[in-house]
């Protein structure tokens, strides 16, 4: 095992560390949001950004103690694809089976003309 240099082992550990607290406010946010659309932005935001720090770390700890890896680069691209993609998909389908949302929760497909492009 190499020795690192404490620049690379400080920006390493504090992706790490930066990833994980990401990840832990998402899985908080998954459990405790009270409805599946609120639930539904805690993994896809926070835990998504999570992911990619403690990845971040992993390519700069590969990258400097031995050569420059692409897999993890691949893993990234990959979720920060797929997480949004995933995440509109539940969302439609939750749209579609008109799940119950708390009051707070707003619904604005009956005002569509408020976010429209159109001039009055």
């Amino acid at each position: 095992m190499t020795q690192l240099p404490s620049w690379a082992e400080w920006l390493v550990s504090s992706l790490i560390i930066i990833g994980a607290l990401f990840a832990l406010v998402g899985s908080i946010g998954l459990a405790r949001l009270p409805d599946f659309m609120a639930r539904l932005h805690a993994p896809t935001k926070s835990t998504t950004l999570g992911v990619g720090g403690v990845i971040l770390g992993s390519i700069v700890y590969f990258s400097v103690s031995s050569t420059l890896s692409f897999h993890e680069l691949l893993i990234t691209i990959f979720l920060f694809l797929t997480a949004p993609i995933s995440a509109h998909l539940l969302a439609k389908a939750g749209l579609h089976l008109e799940l119950r949302r708390v009051e707070n929760t707003r619904d604005l497909r009956g005002q569509p003309r408020q976010y429209s492009d159109e001039d009055d």
